[in-house]
């Protein structure tokens, strides 16, 4: 099997964005990583490349900062890494960005599965791996707790859905588009001889004129979506009041009294 994973670079989880007061957006000294969803998308492709064979390649669109997040995905195991890059892709957004991954995947070209992060923690839309399947004429399966069962010759995949409601058996022909979500695995530290390795490898970048792409279709050309003005929402307002009694049951029967009387129970 052909497993290609897409990723991207994204700041540390525990920076704090703020947003100056000329609109622009800033993660302070934040180190860039790799999408911490993404671990999860690489975990699981390995997982599948060591239970059928095959290959992994990693992809990532994104200038020079995005080939770290490959080498995250190297040291952890995966086979090859390619970084997408063109000064035209420069603002895509995940409409554009989907269409360079597709383009990306049919140049590849013997690909059976394509895994996803849940969603990017910087722009949390989840829209570019259901973009990338439409693109590619693939079913999308998104919010997968489980692969349950893979069947190469017969071109079938079955998997686990976690929704609100609760969990979904859904199967699909292959080639199809994996979404993954945090429950379907443990991701692997990478090994001293992965990071290594990773060190090493040459990491190819493929641009606008390789990829074969339509300029007007990729960079804020592109885009459907437009940031007009960016903005900090306004600082959250409360108030805090502090039930005092003399035992836990007169403070429980204050409280249960005052949820009672805004109609909160």
């Amino acid at each position: 099997m052909h497993i290609v994973v897409c990723t991207k670079q994204t700041p540390d989880s525990a920076a704090t964005m703020s947003v100056d007061a000329d609109g622009n957006v800033s993660w302070g000294d934040a180190p860039l990583v790799m999408n911490p969803w993404d671990e999860y998308a690489v975990e699981e492709a390995l997982l599948l490349r060591e239970k059928f064979g095959g290959k992994v390649t990693v992809i990532a669109m994104g200038p020079e900062e995005a080939r770290e997040a490959l080498k995250h995905a190297v040291a952890m195991g995966a086979d090859e890494a390619i970084r997408l890059w063109d000064e035209g892709f420069e603002g895509s957004d995940s409409l554009a960005t989907s269409y360079v991954l597709a383009r990306a995947i049919e140049k590849l070209g013997d690909v059976d599965l394509v895994l996803t992060g849940r969603s990017t923690i910087d722009s949390q839309t989840g829209q570019v791996g259901p973009a990338l399947a439409r693109r590619l004429g693939w079913s999308p399966l998104t919010y997968v707790s489980k692969v349950v069962e893979i069947d190469p010759q017969g071109k079938r995949i079955t998997v686990e859905r976690l929704l609100e409601q609760g969990r979904q058996i859904v199967s699909a022909p292959l080639p199809a588009v994996v979404g993954t979500v945090k429950d379907i695995n443990e991701p692997r530290y990478p090994s001293f001889i992965g990071i290594r390795k990773a060190a090493k490898k040459t990491y190819p970048v493929w641009t606008a004129e390789e990829l074969g792409v339509e300029p007007g279709k990729v960079g804020r050309a592109g885009s459907a979506v437009e940031w007009p003005e960016i903005f900090a929402p306004p600082p959250r307002e409360g108030e805090c009041e502090i039930i005092t009694a003399d035992t836990v049951e007169e403070a429980a029967a204050i409280l249960a009294d005052k949820l009672l009387a805004e109609k909160v129970i």
